[in-house]
């Protein structure tokens, strides 16, 4: 039966063998806050919140065209653009509004190839050089990671002029020096600054279970704690008093560090520069935008509460921050204040899935909002490719060896069509989100046929119906 992550049932009885968040406390203790097995589930809310797209329908219109000529031969599905741009002084051209979120684990290579295959920017996740066992350190700086380098690589390989990949950056990677090492010896361009996301307003800490490990972590410049080089601390660890805990560093940023870090990025060849923003405090959202303003940053994603992520707190996924609606409201609320040519281009991201979303989000957006970002659903689609492919050979083998011989890509709408692009060197998971984003977009054109707009910059609150 499904519960809520935190129901606790009426009846505990003994010999009950569900895991449930008790369960597992009474076990993992603090370790539970967090979902087991993170490093091979996609989590999300189970919250509901009563502010949300359900309490809009999308209206339409049966009379004219708008952003074409009014002839029933012209105004048509294959009429409607979703291309689109971002950036202020040099441009990446995009085949939808849609931004692929901060992701470093799980199945990122098909992540980010079908990305780059569909045509959109997708972002590498804070840490990401922490993946990397062979990563080399001195005094607390990144000297060497071939990680970040098969990330990029990944995204390149599939790129064909549309889209970008951009490195997302948190304390810890502010404090190694992740985007000086990246930018001088990556093929990257880009920068994402982190504030945070949806359901991740602090940073994380990690068990760290060995004393080497600890020490290592800490050597190359982590906090953990306790002092794994201390040795009445090293002592109770070896009698299993002491666990070690790795802790995500807290960024402490002002306006003026801030400034001066956007400027030493590009120095160092940064042409763009993005920040990463969740639902803080108004305040602090307004913070943010005037600071975007005043150092021309190219692009935020806001991100809202009913998003999921990959390792956060169970309670913060259903608990913290401004429901995606509530914060979209807000955030166009604050760019009124300014001259539309000063403010960066704008995502909101937070529980967008499907088709309906993407268009609620972006009329919502009264043109203050451009993007979606759409990362749990896209990661799952990479997942969900990959397994079906291989599920169906195994399958094949056993019941109809001639299929795999014949044409197993036939199952695979998308399929024939990369592989006339690509050759064979792609994968099916890569296959699952370039699909995903095709239905997606198309599903966007529908609903904005339908609204007789032709154009992403026509769309606005006219066409959302308020239940």
């Amino acid at each position: 039966m499904y519960r809520e992550w935190n129901d606790i049932c009426s009846e505990c009885s003994t010999g009950c063998a569900r895991e449930c968040f008790i369960s597992d406390s009474a076990v993992y203790g603090c370790d539970a806050l967090y979902s087991l097995r993170e490093d091979v589930k996609l989590f999300g809310p189970t919250k509901k919140y009563e502010n949300s797209f359900d309490k809009y329908n999308i209206n339409g219109r049966v009379f004219g065209a708008q952003g074409v000529s009014e002839d029933t031969e012209i105004a048509n599905l294959f009429s409607v653009r979703t291309e689109c741009s971002l950036g202020k002084d040099k441009k990446i051209k995009c085949s939808a509004p849609f931004i692929l979120p901060a992701i470093a684990k799980y199945n990122w290579r098909d992540y980010y190839a079908g990305a780059a295959m569909f045509g959109i920017p997708v972002v590498i996740g804070e840490s990401a050089v922490r993946a990397d066992g062979g990563a080399e350190y001195k005094d607390e700086k990144l000297l060497k990671c071939s990680i970040l380098d098969e990330m990029i690589n990944e995204y390149r390989k599939y790129q064909w002029g549309y889209g970008d990949i951009i490195l997302q950056v948190n304390g810890d990677d502010i404090h190694v020096g992740t985007a000086e090492y990246a930018l001088k010896n990556c093929d990257i361009t880009a920068i994402e600054i982190k504030f945070g996301q949806a359901a991740k307003g602090i940073q994380h800490f990690l068990t760290v279970e060995s004393l080497e490990k600890a020490q290592r972590i800490k050597k190359q410049g982590y906090i953990v704690m306790p002092d794994p080089f201390d040795e009445d601390i090293i002592e109770q660890h070896r009698k299993g008093i002491v666990k070690f805990m790795q802790y995500g560093r807290l960024p402490m940023f002002t306006e003026e560090s801030l400034k001066v870090l956007i400027q030493k990025y590009k120095e160092l060849g940064a042409e763009h520069i993005f920040f990463k923003m969740a639902g803080y405090s108004k305040e602090d959202i307004e913070r943010i935008i005037k600071i975007a303003v005043d150092n021309k940053i190219d692009f935020i994603t806001f991100d809202g509460a009913g998003g999921g992520t990959g390792h956060s707190p169970n309670a913060m996924m259903n608990e913290w921050g401004y429901p995606t609606v509530m914060l979209e409201q807000m955030i166009c609320g604050i760019a009124k204040k300014y001259d539309k040519q000063d403010l960066p281009q704008m995502a909101i991201a937070g529980g967008i899935y499907s088709e309906d979303l993407v268009f609620k989000a972006l009329a919502l957006g009264e043109q203050k909002i451009e993007f979606v970002g759409i990362g749990r659903s896209a990661m799952a689609a990479a997942i969900k490719g990959k397994e079906y492919y291989d599920r169906m050979l195994e399958s094949d083998k056993e019941e109809n060896k001639e299929l795999i011989v014949e044409k197993p890509d036939s199952r695979y709408r998308e399929a024939e069509y990369l592989k006339s692009r690509y050759g064979n060197d792609i994968s099916y998971g890569a296959v699952g989100v370039y699909s995903y984003l095709d239905r997606l977009n198309t599903g966007l054109k529908m609903f904005m046929l339908l609204n007789r707009k032709f154009r992403l910059d026509l769309l606005g609150k006219e066409d959302l119906i308020e239940l």
